[in-house]
């Protein structure tokens, strides 16, 4: 006797395994969504490739440090100072390792000149923007390493060498941190740029006498006079003798450097670790 099919189970079978081919499709389309999604992400955040991009190369032969950090290729959209720019992303870079005199609030000397240096430089170029250990700031701006396209000298490098910046260490973002230190003596050691002999000898004048001066105490305020310890124009490292009389120095970027009162200013670390003083722990 031939047993006839199950008219029933034959009904059933049918939805489940269209359901079954549904699923399928569903499973191979979220695979294929996620390649394309780690593809285009690693081409976003990773625009150039040891592999095939000669200019990476380039500036891997001559800054080997750079050859496992993270790196960007974009273009500079606009110039906010002379350390800071914003890219066509629309993305806030500060350059690392480097601080030059302000432009905005209550302008420092020769923050114009190194405003409009690194205008004509950066602007409407093709930069490639290498990471160190940290990425942001407290301000949310990328900090990077910049090269631009097809010159393979680091931008940062040339704003200090030129006289343009100071430099300003900051952890733990210090792969170049000794580079720019001897750069930072060069340029002082040449007057380029805002080391310039006449505007040191003025200031060293003025710190003589503002040295003498911070012994005395102010009898309107009972407060102590700053003084500048350096050879540049405008000392941004703001140092503090608590009440345990710890000499502390602060960064611009440093945690309580806003509410800091300053004692003593310095332009460099080394300046201020010369005067005894340790860096902020926060």
């Amino acid at each position: 006797m031939i047993k006839q099919p199950n008219n029933e189970t034959t009904a059933l079978s049918k939805p489940y395994i269209t359901r079954l081919n549904n699923r399928k499709h569903l499973f191979l389309g979220l695979v294929i969504f996620v390649c394309i999604m780690l593809v285009t992400q690693g081409c976003s955040t990773n625009a150039g490739t040891a592999s095939n991009d000669a200019f990476h190369k380039s500036i891997i032969a001559q800054y080997p440090e750079l050859s496992n950090q993270p790196f960007t290729k974009t273009k500079v959209k606009r110039i906010v100072d002379g350390d800071t720019f914003v890219t066509n992303e629309g993305d806030k870079v500060r350059l690392i390792g480097v601080n030059t005199p302000e432009t905005h609030g209550k302008v420092q000397y020769y923050g114009q000149e190194a405003k409009e240096y690194t205008d004509k430089q950066l602007t409407g170029s093709t930069v490639y923007m290498f990471q160190d250990a940290g990425n942001t700031d407290k301000y949310g701006r990328l900090l990077r390493y910049i090269f631009i396209e097809n010159d393979d000298e680091m931008f940062n490098e040339r704003l200090i060498r030129e006289g343009y910046a100071n430099t300003m260490t900051i952890p733990p973002n210090v792969l170049y941190s000794k580079t720019f230190t001897k750069l930072e003596r060069e340029a002082r050691n040449n007057n380029r740029g805002l080391w310039q002999s006449s505007k040191s000898k003025s200031s060293s004048g003025q710190r003589s006498k503002s040295k003498e001066a911070n012994s005395l105490t102010d009898n309107n305020t009972n407060e102590k006079t700053t003084s500048a310890q350096g050879n540049c124009q405008t000392p941004t490292i703001k140092g503090n003798i608590n009440k345990n009389k710890d000499k502390i120095y602060h960064l611009p970027d440093g945690r309580y450097y806003e509410q800091t009162k300053a004692e003593m200013m310095f332009c460099t670390v080394e300046d201020a670790e010369a005067a005894g003083f340790r860096a902020s722990s926060n």
